[in-house]
């Protein structure tokens, strides 16, 4: 079967490498173009560039699949290597319905959750945020929509109590591409099920945006415990930012006013519903990621210390 693929992300490599280990036909690999990064500003390849090279695939990096002459470009290349199928893996393009026309068996996509829930571009995120203990991986025929198109293969996987965005990402990384082969080989059988979408039972989940990383101490312990572990939390102490990359669960406290530092000896912090939540890896302003023991040898935090907010 020949196959186009269409990734980015590191999350997309696993299922690039299972498709190449397999035997499948990986006839070329489109992904985003190089990005500048870093104090030079050098040019970065995304991952899935820099697997492809070492699988010597053929790599097409377009700006653009709707318009221009590097869609135009695209366009024509798909159609000279007629796949019968495209996988699409966190790519970052829409695709236009005449690319997604092409190919004989269609378009597939690996998303990074339960579908009808959590469509949109950041589903392991929104996931962690709204305190779930379940997601997982789907594999869909695209359509015209936004994740809305029939489901083909599922695949549950396990969110615990201080899983972060990293460690759901590596699960769910490896479990696509299992799904992905999955779908693939039932494809090659004939046996592949699709399934429509209960749109009635869809949530979606936009884009993470940086101010929603500020952590309200007004709110509850387990929604700042939440936004830790997802898209990793900030708040001010002694007019200093202090970035929260791991937290756990405590218990109640005596203490009333939130943000207050209950214990300096384990960096446990009062939220709004009178419990607990407890640093255990941060980044202090102009310093390195540390875990709170090696964070309060080099910093003496005074009992009774509130966080803020605000600067």
């Amino acid at each position: 079967m020949n196959i186009i693929f269409m990734g980015t992300p590191d999350f997309a490599v696993p299922c690039l490498e299972a498709l190449v280990k397999s035997g499948e036909n990986v006839k070329a690999v489109f992904t985003q173009p190089d990005k500048p990064k870093g104090r030079g500003y050098k040019m970065i390849p995304t991952p899935v560039k820099v697997a492809a090279q070492n699988c010597g695939i053929d790599v097409y990096q377009p700006t653009s699949l709707r318009k221009g002459e590097d869609a135009q470009e695209a366009l024509e290349v798909i159609k000279k290597i007629s796949p019968d199928v495209i996988v699409v893996v966190a790519y970052g393009q829409i695709l236009p319905e005449e690319i997604l026309s092409i190919p004989k068996h269609g378009c597939i996509n690996v998303h990074g959750s339960l579908l009808p829930k959590y469509r949109g571009a950041a589903p392991m995120q929104w996931c962690i945020l709204n305190g779930e203990k379940v997601t997982g991986i789907t594999t869909m025929l695209m359509d015209k929509g936004l994740d809305t198109g029939d489901m083909l293969i599922k695949r549950e996987v396990a969110i615990g109590e201080n899983d972060t965005f990293s460690e759901l990402h590596d699960s769910l990384s490896a479990a696509g591409a299992d799904v992905l082969l999955e779908t693939i080989k039932a494809l090659g059988d004939g046996t592949l099920v699709r399934e429509k979408q209960n749109d009635e039972e869809s949530t979606y989940s936009p884009m993470i945006t940086k101010n929603m990383s500020l952590i309200d101490f007004s709110e509850p312990a387990y929604k700042i415990h939440n936004k830790i572990r997802a898209i990793t939390g900030y708040a001010f102490m002694n007019g200093k930012r202090l970035k929260v990359f791991r937290s756990e669960l405590g218990e109640g406290s005596s203490l009333e006013t939130p943000g207050t530092v209950e214990s300096v000896s384990d960096f446990t912090v009062v939220c709004g519903d009178g419990k607990l939540v407890k640093f255990t890896e941060v980044q202090p302003e102009g310093g390195k990621r540390l875990k709170v023991a090696d964070f309060l040898r080099g910093n003496k935090i005074e009992k009774g210390t509130v966080l803020s907010s605000e600067q």
